[in-house]
């Protein structure tokens, strides 16, 4: 199962399912965990079967020790859920050293003269003898269903071979999140057979189960390998500082890791993460993760977004009246950050409350002030206010926070759907990285894409872990978010096409036409496709520099068109319900600068304002049209009510349709009647 697709879900729809077969309802299930964070997400899941789930809070207040505890409930012949984490027994006495190594990867650490802060020097992988207590048989029964969670990594032969002893007849399932290292693969197949169905992220993708992952390089001087990058770092960064000074900086700042830490290269990055929120992610009600270099570094970022958030609300409160009237063409024409301001403007409120929370492992030695950040009670409760919805006040549903800033912690298990970007400014080791991008992947509202924007340079990293895993079970983890520029532009033109294909090459100066055009239900159904498939795609790429002028004024007179459509032949379906906030903005502001209220819907025949409409049009053409559609609109509206009258009714419309064909003076002068008729 691809990471964040309902791995858990499948193992407890396959109980259920179970529970309504009369030869499989009597089955005890062991689900075998290796992380107490997974077992907790996995009894969340499991009560929505309705099941008992043992151990039990009866079970829990009896005095035996955690191995007699799991020893008695896998030997009952009850058709309960059991959780058992096999490998973690609590009875020393009774472990056993197998004769089979693990690889463990841990990272060294080295302190530094006169800081308390560990620096990360390096991974180092080894090997270690594996600990397992030895059970006994336990229960001898045939129907008992072992499901296996991370089989890959939590099911090692010796694990195995003490599963088997203590249930000798069992099913066994192993389910893992992929993708696997092609030698857990190996092994894994040859512990629990072949493979009997696998769910690849492109799977998970197009089934919607999971959304793909976008990769944005931001700033290639931040990435700090060598000497020469580093000192390119430090030029970059400090470019205003004169060549005394600058030295004076490199003294103090000498290491990759403190140049990670310095406050100055975390400002600055903190203002570009913030920018980059509130333009891309803000808009749709998403939230971010911000991965630091180290614990020190994650309180340093939380300051310094801040304090960016800040001057961004002095610089919007500072935004001149004149400028914020500007119309929408007049706006484009202004620069870069100056037009960034205008449009953030109108989430002033929500920018302000915007808050900012860290979460971080604790030391026994950390200062007070970071206690806040690392005590388990406090972090539960910022990670509760994360996942909830995006708003200006805290209640018990939605939250200002909309940031949360780690350094290992939150990698992996942490599951937040309203997560949408992550900023790394951090090297995650090879093995951790596609599990932490994967936070970014959950499906939420309209959330269409993740984005993991790199600070630190983790895309060769990336490269080089994918070389580990089969290539099938990788295509598309990371997808470098220049890939989507061509197929911007394809769809821009594909949306065009409908138009130019069918003879108006001229969109700007033939509305009507296009609109026209419209009313075969066929080609109207191709264009509202089209249309979508261009929003989505411009939505993901809006605050991209790439993306040229002419593909924004194309946006906005397709949105004009699909308006004007709209209003003309009411079909819901031309409200591009779903179409994202930061393109729906856009729209709406050309729409109204073209003298259309967007928020207005189409007239009826009964409003006082329907004669206005169709004095409003240039001819009997027009208003013919605007009545044929409204009288329509208007029958399907009672005919539920009087199906009768409604029948007789649109048999009439259809008559004088045909019967006044082409004739535009008659059909206005009989739709009018008609109207009249209806009314």
């Amino acid at each position: 199962h691809t990471q964040g697709s309902g791995k858990s879900l499948s193992m407890v729809f396959l109980v259920r399912k179970m529970r309504t077969l009369e030869h499989l309802k009597r089955y005890k299930i062991v689900a075998v965990t290796d992380r107490t964070d997974l077992e907790r997400q996995l009894r969340e899941t499991a009560r929505l079967s309705g099941e008992t789930v043992r151990p039990t809070d009866s079970d829990r207040r009896s005095r035996e020790s955690s191995t007699a505890l799991t020893q008695r409930i896998l030997s009952e012949t009850t058709p309960d859920i059991v959780f058992a984490m096999l490998q973690k027994y609590q009875d020393v006495d009774r472990q056993q050293k197998s004769d089979e190594k693990i690889a463990m990867t841990i990272v060294r650490k080295e302190k530094k003269p006169g800081k308390d802060e560990p620096v990360v020097e390096k991974a180092v992988t080894f090997e270690e003898r594996i600990c397992f207590e030895e059970f006994p048989v336990l229960n001898e029964s045939d129907e008992i269903l072992v499901l296996v969670d991370e089989a890959h990594r939590s099911h090692t032969r010796s694990l195995h071979r003490n599963l088997r002893r203590a249930l000798p007849n069992a099913a066994i399932i192993g389910f893992t999140g992929t993708p696997i290292l092609s030698k857990e693969k190996t092994e894994t197949r040859e512990i629990f057979g072949d493979f009997i169905d696998k769910y690849l992220l492109q799977d998970a993708e197009l089934d919607g189960a999971t959304v793909p992952i976008l990769y944005e390089g931001r700033t290639a001087d931040g990435l700090v390998k060598d000497a020469p990058s580093l000192d390119k770092l430090f030029d970059d960064m400090f470019r205003t500082y004169s060549e005394e000074e600058l030295a004076i900086i490199k003294a103090k700042y000498g290491t990759e890791g403190d140049v990670l830490e310095a406050p100055l290269l975390i400002e600055q990055k903190a203002k570009d993460m913030l920018r980059h929120y509130v333009g891309v992610v803000l808009p749709e009600g998403f939230k971010a993760q911000v991965v630091a270099t180290s614990r020190r570094a994650a309180l340093v970022y939380r300051e310094k977004l801040l304090a960016a958030r800040d001057e961004l609300v002095i610089d919007l409160e500072g935004i001149p009246a004149a400028t914020l009237a500007l119309p929408d063409h007049e706006i484009e024409l202004l620069d870069q950050q100056t037009s960034f301001l205008v449009r953030a403007y109108t989430r002033l409120p929500l920018i302000r409350a915007l808050d900012v929370a860290v979460v971080i492992s604790g030391n026994h030695n950390d200062p007070e002030s970071w206690w806040d950040w690392s005590n388990k009670e406090k972090q539960d409760e910022y990670t509760s206010r994360f996942k909830r919805k995006l708003a200006t006040e805290g209640t018990e549903k939605t939250d200002p926070l909309a940031l949360i800033v780690v350094n290992n912690m939150l990698l992996t298990g942490f599951d937040a759907p309203i997560e949408q970007v992550m900023y790394l400014d951090r090297k995650v080791l090879a093995h951790d990285l596609l599990q932490a991008i994967a936070r970014v992947n959950r499906t939420y509202g309209q959330k269409k894409c993740g984005y993991v924007v790199d600070y630190i340079g983790v895309a060769q990293h990336l490269h080089d872990a994918l070389k580990d895993y089969d290539q099938e079970d990788t295509r598309g983890a990371l997808i470098d978010i220049n890939v989507e520029l061509p197929k911007l532009i394809d769809r821009r033109n594909r949306a065009v096409a409908v138009f130019t294909e069918r003879g108006i090459s001229n969109l700007q100066n033939e509305v009507e036409a296009c609109v026209e055009l419209l009313g075969d239900l066929k080609i109207r159904a191709e264009f509202i496709n089209k249309l979508r498939m261009f929003y989505e795609t411009l939505n993901i790429l809006e605050h991209r520099p790439e993306v040229h002028n002419d593909v924004f004024r194309d946006a906005k007179l397709l949105g004009f068109i699909n308006k004007v459509a709209a209003n003309l032949y009411r079909d819901p379906a031309l409200n591009l319900l779903g179409v994202a906030e930061k393109v729906k903005a856009l729209i709406d502001a050309h729409i109204s600068a073209r003298g259309v209220d967007p928020k207005i819907p189409p007239t009826t025949i009964t409003d006082a304002d329907f004669e206005k409409v169709l004095q409003g049009q240039n001819g009997s053409r027009p208003r013919a049209a605007q009545m044929q559609h409204a009288a329509r609109y208007h029958i399907i509206g009672f005919s539920n009510q009087n199906p009768a009258f409604a029948r007789k009714m649109s048999e009439k419309l259809e008559e004088i349709l045909k019967r006044f064909k082409d004739d535009w003076d008659a059909l206005e002068r009989e739709l009018r009647k008609f109207i009249d008729e209806l009314r």
